[in-house]
């Protein structure tokens, strides 16, 4: 089973990023999965993402989104975080504006791998004493410390 921790690296981790819509925050996610992926253009990976948001908002509620998508040309999945400085709009079902985005890419083919690995994500973001130490957080370093960690402290409860 793919670990959370294996998806995300220090580089794709930002704090308090200034975002101002919807648009903007798939627009930094899409970067920061680029910057260590070559292969695949920020743009790419925008529209996919863009593209997924169009079937349906993946705004979870309680201010948490995981915009995410399949894509070809990719032999791994790759994960980023940000938390935005303010709020924003993500069409979230419970209306309320989101401030965690944490966005997956995986290859085309990872069916199964890729529900498993939301299902995590899913499981990680609803727990609301996770969230408000992302919240908390000082930098970019220790979102990366938390969320490389939560799957271990699971594990030890």
């Amino acid at each position: 089973m793919i670990k959370i921790a294996d998806l995300i690296t220090p580089e794709r981790v930002a704090c308090d990023v200034e975002v101002t819509s919807k648009k903007r925050g798939l627009e930094v996610l899409s970067e920061l999965v680029a910057a260590s992926d070559p292969s695949l253009p920020a743009n790419t990976i925008f529209d996919k993402l863009v593209g997924r948001e169009k079937l349906g908002s993946t705004g979870l509620g309680h201010g948490v989104a995981l915009p995410h998508a399949r894509m070809d040309g990719k032999d791994s999945a790759a994960a980023a975080f940000v938390r935005t400085r303010d709020a924003i709009d993500f069409d979230a079902f419970d209306g309320e504006p989101v401030d965690l985005l944490f966005a997956l890419v995986v290859p085309e083919h990872f069916t199964d791998e890729h529900l498993q690995i939301l299902a995590r994500l899913a499981e990680m973001f609803s727990d609301q004493t996770f969230c408000r130490k992302l919240r908390e957080a000082r930098d970019a370093r220790s979102l990366f410390r938390l969320l490389t960690q939560w799957e271990s402290d699971q594990q030890r409860r």
